[in-house]
């Protein structure tokens, strides 16, 4: 069972992010400034985990167009009904087994976390987001900077107080590893933990490090 998928999904998902305090409201919009930078006018945008469509509304500011994944159909219900805009369409669809032809983005995101989030084989999530971003394309994986601990746990503790996910497991909490008695569990990718996945494939791999609350790996497929 994905958690996200079954549980923490449309309004509930929508409900974490208003709940969420000032300095993660800051980590939030600082990681969708730092793709936004790197977008071009005429990029077209797959967005994967794109929950109800946070994110897409904002890239699709610069982009020529954005299409969002989600595995939740709940999720994309309320993308559509949230957001009416031409240039974006939303589709339930698993990360690693995407209904796209080969070559088709300029630029595929998985951010907030989202390599934790998905509950799947890392390896298959990007061999998968490579195959459909075009040659010299980009790839934009993020996770949390260890430098954002105390922040991340407080909004989760925040979370957890208003039933959006289970009580948190202050035993087994620990080392950037978020686990809640409903059986939630989130971890975190290190910069480190990027480079060695990126060496599995023929990228060019970069760490940046945004905010002091995010850690994000850019791999650029050759």
């Amino acid at each position: 069972m994905n958690y996200y998928s079954c549980k923490l999904n449309a309004n509930k998902l929508q409900r974490c992010y208003e709940v969420a305090p000032d300095r993660v409201q800051q980590f939030l919009e600082a990681e969708i400034d730092f793709v936004l930078k790197k977008i071009k006018n005429n990029d077209k945008i797959l967005d994967l985990g794109c929950g109800y469509g946070r994110v897409a509304i904002r890239l699709v500011e610069k982009s020529k167009q954005v299409v969002g994944i989600d595995i939740s159909k709940d999720n994309i219900h309320l993308a559509n009904e949230i957001f009416k805009n031409e240039n974006i369409q939303f589709y339930e669809m698993n990360a690693i087994d995407l209904f796209f032809e080969d070559d088709q983005f300029d630029m595929t995101i998985c951010i907030q976390n989202g390599i934790s989030a998905f509950m799947v084989d890392p390896e298959k999530l990007v061999k998968e987001a490579l195959r459909v971003t075009k040659k010299m394309g980009k790839l934009l994986f993020s996770s949390y900077s260890e430098k954002f601990w105390e922040e991340r746990l407080k909004w989760f503790k925040i979370q957890a107080e208003h039933g959006l996910i289970g009580e948190i497991d202050c035993d087994l909490t620990n080392n950037g590893t978020i686990i809640c008695k409903d059986g939630f569990k989130a971890i975190t990718y290190s910069g480190q933990e990027f480079l060695k996945l990126a060496l599995n494939f023929d990228v060019e791999a970069r760490i940046y490090e945004v905010d002091n609350s995010s850690v994000f790996c850019e791999m650029i497929k050759k």
